[in-house]
């Protein structure tokens, strides 16, 4: 069985001096390969540079929206530029957070659009990240269009219906350890109902730790029990959710 954690910072400052033993460890859960997700310039540059040194590991470079402030036109040389390393497969992660309200929302709106824009120009899919802004992301996304690569909902929460107007819109739903949780209903009942084939699997570790392991420190390892959850959901063997999620996201990064 073959695992790939869509969307993991391995470049979190949490993980410094261990990811050689993360990636070990990875492995011995079935965890074959890793998209390490960016989120500023110095994340970028993290993720790149692991990606580049390690062959399980592939690289997502993107200005988060918390992060809108710093984008500006030498951020877009960036990702252009560094896009060209064969390692870097998306850009990412962008979209909305009206959670925090770190920045304002039409600066938010306006770099999300941009890298949007972006990720079509360059052939690249985008990751895109919602928190309590799903209508705004969703209407943003519609207006601009997803392009040919598509795009990937990460860390998907909500409803069937918000999941299916986004997989209408061209994008894949990717589930984190959100979707163990017991009163995660609406997630699981998506990730139950919806095709296979429009299903990825991630950590976001350090973040939203699986169970049987919430409340403790992520790793890209327990993307095995994302991996079972599914399978568990939907009736079908690890193994066959395990395929059809690395086929899906080899496809989609063109790995």
């Amino acid at each position: 069985m073959e695992i790939f954690d869509s969307h993991t910072h391995l470049n979190d400052t949490a993980f410094s001096g261990r990811e050689e033993a993360e990636l070990a460890k990875m492995q011995e859960f079935s965890v074959a390969q890793v998209n390490v997700v960016g989120c500023n310039r110095a994340m970028n540059e993290s993720a790149v540079a692991l990606a580049t040194r390690t062959d399980s590991v592939f690289a997502t470079i993107g200005w988060h929206p918390d992060d809108a402030g710093e984008f500006d036109a030498d951020s877009e040389r960036y990702l252009i530029e560094t896009l060209k390393n064969p390692k870097v497969v998306a850009i990412g992660e962008i979209g909305l957070d009206y959670h925090w309200m770190v920045q304002p929302k039409w600066l938010q709106k306006m770099v999300f659009r941009r890298q949007i824009q972006l990720a079509k120009a360059l052939d690249v899919p985008f990751q895109v990240h919602t928190r309590d802004a799903m209508e705004d992301t969703y209407a943003l996304m519609k207006a601009e269009g997803v392009g040919a690569r598509g795009a990937i909902i990460h860390n998907f929460s909500g409803n069937l219906k918000w999941a299916e107007k986004f997989v209408a819109l061209g994008c894949l739903i990717s589930f984190s350890g959100v979707v163990t949780f017991k009163k995660a209903l609406d997630e699981q009942e998506a990730a139950r109902i919806l095709p296979l084939d429009k299903l990825l699997v991630e950590t976001d570790a350090p973040y939203l730790t699986p169970v049987p392991f919430r409340g403790k420190e992520n790793t890209p390892a327990y993307t095995r029990y994302v991996v079972e959850k599914l399978a568990l959901l939907r009736g079908i063997s690890a193994e066959e959710v395990a395929k059809v999620t690395t086929d899906t996201a080899r496809k989609i990064f063109n790995i």
